[in-house]
């Protein structure tokens, strides 16, 4: 024969107010009046026929009859609790699929994932990394046709190019600026780097990433907005990846010209330094981008927030940094 048992409510708040012995704190877990503690705890008691609580003039004290039952409560409690987790970790995982450039995924996006599943675990991720991210010359020609051929199911794309791309939503998500960087060991060694026209003495990295010539920030650029002529634009290493362009500098192999957001980390650990205040800006900046059809899709809605909630802290972030100058 079915026992007939007290309200879950009832039994719950008698459960915290035992373990605080104070219904003001009961109150404040449960998110609710101290009053509907009380009252809980009367109609509780009036359903067992016993009290369960002394009420002292400014403390609470368990009787026989309360101590008796919060053990066992506390584990039905804590079992219910593990039976609701467990039945919620059996959901089915939404699938969101992401493509983005290769060094923008494992330089900025991929650092910053862990914070992502923290805030939304029921949201199974899928990253691809393709150069198709990146607009190339004949991008606006072709319509974008990289980015009508779904990768994996794709559901969103981060791009970098012009942000033109016709029957999908493009959202800005970064603008970056360029920079030169350097290892912190140059500004100490004894060959000089206390000005842009020191640079004719060390070696310039150039970052070739962008396929389109007329849209990749260059030295020559660079060194005209800082007024140096003396130094040879066009020479030094070049990489087809910012990832190898940023590990080089990291080696202390010379300057590189790379984008401030990708080289965010490295700066603020003091792994990179930024030698001089002048930046440069270009056409091309990353975008979110997605299919009309799916931009309601709570998955999709959830990483477009995150993500943009990530580019204004990175924002604040580089905003803060300052040139570090040689002694």
């Amino acid at each position: 024969m079915a026992v007939r048992l007290p309200p879950l409510n009832a039994l719950r708040a008698f459960e915290v107010a035992a373990r605080h012995l104070s219904f003001k704190l009961a109150a404040e877990e449960l998110s609710v009046t101290p009053t509907a503690i009380s009252h809980q705890i009367r109609g509780l008691e009036q359903d067992l026929g016993v009290p369960l609580f002394r009420r002292l003039t400014r403390a609470l004290e368990l009787t026989p009859e309360g101590e008796a039952m919060l053990p066992k409560l506390r584990e039905a409690m804590s079992a219910i609790a593990e039976s609701v987790e467990a039945v919620r970790a059996m959901r089915p995982l939404s699938r969101l699929s992401v493509v983005a450039p290769p060094s923008f995924a494992s330089r900025w996006l991929v650092p910053r994932l862990q914070r992502f599943a923290e805030l939304h675990p029921q949201i199974e991720l899928h990253l691809a990394s393709a150069t198709k991210a990146i607009d190339g010359r004949d991008a606006a020609g072709l319509g974008i046709e990289p980015l009508t051929q779904r990768v994996e199911g794709g559901q969103l794309w981060i791009r970098f190019g012009t942000g033109a791309y016709p029957g999908y939503r493009s959202e800005m998500l970064l603008e970056p600026e360029y920079t030169a960087v350097c290892s912190p060991a140059l500004l100490r060694a004894k060959i000089p780097l206390r000005q842009p026209a020191d640079l004719r003495r060390h070696s310039l990295i150039h970052d070739d990433t962008v396929p389109d010539t007329r849209e990749r920030p260059t030295w020559a650029e660079w060194l005209q907005a800082a007024g140096v002529t003396s130094v040879r634009a066009d020479a030094g290493l070049h990489f087809s990846d910012s990832g190898l362009a940023i590990a080089a500098a990291l080696d202390g192999l010379g300057v590189a010209l790379v984008s401030k957001p990708l080289v965010a980390a490295e700066v603020a650990a003091g792994r990179l330094v930024m030698p001089f205040g002048i930046s440069l800006r270009r056409r091309f900046a990353y975008y979110i981008v997605t299919p009309q059809a799916l931009v309601p899709r709570a998955t999709v809605a959830a990483f477009r927030e995150w993500l943009l909630e990530e580019a204004r802290r990175d924002a604040i972030h580089l905003a803060d940094a300052q040139p570090a100058l040689a002694d």
